[in-house]
């Protein structure tokens, strides 16, 4: 026989446990996977191009070179912008030997040929830059953190813990459908019940 205040108290836990897991669904998991496939997907439409939302390029910082401004793990958001904008003081994320650096520009300065040369420095960095940055070399300028965010974004990239996160999801839903298939047993009895009485 089931005790109402038991079945009671159960659904109540289920339904809390539901609702914490639908609010983490769809705030975290949800908009990172669909930025990591609008990101994947323009990858493979623009191969040679660094894939963009809504005119942002985003860069997961792996070094200290920009202590204490910008951290190790932070995903950082950057914005095309004409050379004339760019200053003395503006961090700029720049191609050079084939990776992407995230440094503040400390000296504008002009080639034997009349053009801009950016030179360049990390924060944390003791020297400057050895390599001067050319406008064409640089994919952008700095406009917002989210901390801690790349380290998530990494994550979601990692065969292992996707395969662990579609296993916590298949978890889920198994649990739901016994749930729902519970409910409904429920149901029945309690009308069973009410037609003996």
């Amino acid at each position: 026989m089931y005790k109402i205040d038991k079945i009671d108290k159960e659904a109540r836990r289920a339904k809390i446990l539901k609702r914490i897991v639908e609010v983490i669904l769809c705030i975290v998991i949800i908009p990172i996977l669909l930025f990591n496939l609008i990101l994947i997907f323009q990858s493979i439409l623009y191969p040679n191009r660094i894939p963009e939302i809504f005119g942002y390029k985003v860069f997961v910082i792996v070094s200290k070179s920009m202590l204490p401004t910008i951290k190790v793990g932070d995903a950082i958001f950057i914005k095309e912008v004409p050379e004339n904008e760019l200053k003395v003081g503006d961090i700029i994320s720049f191609r050079t030997d084939g990776y992407i650096n995230t440094h503040r520009i400390k000296e504008i300065t002009t080639d034997e040929n009349g053009n801009k040369q950016y030179v360049t420095k990390g924060d944390n960095n003791k020297d400057e830059d050895r390599q001067r940055v050319r406008y064409s070399d640089i994919e952008g300028i700095y406009t917002f953190k989210l901390a801690g965010l790349g380290k998530i974004m990494n994550l979601l990239q990692n065969k292992v813990f996707l395969i662990f996160l579609a296993i916590i999801v298949i978890c889920y839903l198994i649990y739901m459908h016994k749930l729902k298939l519970k409910k409904e047993r429920r149901k029945e009895l309690r009308k069973k019940y009410i037609i003996e009485k």
